[in-house]
């Protein structure tokens, strides 16, 4: 065999391993990032905020219903859910057995487009496009109502357009929330105005983090926005990071803590799932975010994420 030979053979050989690794070990991955963020009133005690994100369920995936359902050991103050969490019409009883140990702690929620839509069959290159290039293609309706009776019933609040005070171990937290902007269901005028300022913490809530939807959250003096959406880019590059966002957000906010703006911070979970159809996540493993949240400084530096503390995370099989 000549040297173009054998460069075409391991170059084929290395792509097959990187899929084989990429659909079979990355994507049941499930890990745990943590991070300490300076958003809190000053004076305020610090709270622990779970924030769970994109799961994707079908109805076989015993694995992960049991690693979600496992994350309520680690006793959070408050629990967020920014949606994506169906991916399959018979998914709603799996689901609400992943969640239903945390449905037991304050939480709040909003839905995606994959709540209101099963994903379908797509060309692969649709997600290299801007997602502005892009034209919805919408599955069969999923039963959204369902899983929102059932996480209601529980106790979970729904943050649809709506503006609401959670207590938390005896403090405020003031929420926001929209419906989900990659679909353009959301109406920020229906949520507009100054949160409640003697509230602990300030708190946004949306599926996709869109630019034109943080501004306002910004503008109006959120201390924190939470969202997901992104997978955390899914498929990521070393050294280079995310490929695409799947929105309007920048590459480098794809996952984790960021500033937007001078005063507000965001957390993009890369979230738990993917789509059945690219059923793959590479240097991007699945996850759920445990957030210390603690008071801001009284004079709060300027860099991205200045203040942030961030844990070494913890994989849990």
């Amino acid at each position: 065999m000549n040297k173009l030979g054998r460069a075409l053979l391991a170059t084929t050989a290395l792509g097959a391993a990187t899929v084989a690794y990429a659909a079979g070990i990355e994507r049941r991955h499930w890990t745990l990032r943590t991070a300490t963020v300076p958003v809190l009133s000053p004076g305020a005690k610090p709270i622990r905020v779970l924030h769970i994100s994109d799961l994707h369920m079908t109805p076989n995936q015993v694995s992960k219903q049991r690693w979600v359902a496992a994350l309520a050991d680690l006793n959070p103050d408050f629990v967020v859910n920014t949606g994506d969490n169906l991916a399959h019409k018979d998914a709603v009883p799996g689901t609400l057995r992943a969640l239903g140990p945390l449905l037991d702690k304050p939480g709040v929620f909003v839905f995606g487009s994959n709540d209101y839509y099963a994903p379908k069959l797509k060309n692969p290159v649709r997600y290299l496009l801007p997602s502005s290039k892009t034209k919805r293609i919408h599955g069969v309706t999923l039963p959204w109502r369902d899983l929102r009776a059932g996480m209601i019933e529980r106790g979970w609040e729904d943050l649809t357009h709506l503006r609401k005070t959670i207590m938390v171990n005896g403090q405020a937290i003031f929420c926001a929330g929209l419906d989900d902007p990659h679909l353009k269901r959301d109406r920020y005028a229906d949520i507009a105005g100054t949160p409640d300022p003697s509230a602990a913490l300030r708190l946004g809530v949306t599926h996709s983090p869109e630019p034109r939807v943080l501004d306002p959250f910004a503008a109006d003096g959120y201390d924190f926005v939470m969202a997901g959406h992104t997978h955390g880019g899914q498929l990521r590059i070393p050294f280079y990071g995310a490929v695409v966002t799947n929105c309007e957000l920048d590459r480098g906010r794809a996952r984790g803590v960021s500033r937007w703006g001078s005063h507000m911070w965001m957390n993009v979970s890369a979230g738990m799932g993917t789509s059945p159809y690219a059923p793959v996540r590479f240097c991007c493993p699945p996850e759920a975010s445990l957030l210390t949240l603690v008071p801001r400084p009284v004079t709060p530096g300027q860099g991205r994420n200045e203040g942030v503390r961030f844990g070494a995370g913890a994989d849990m099989m």
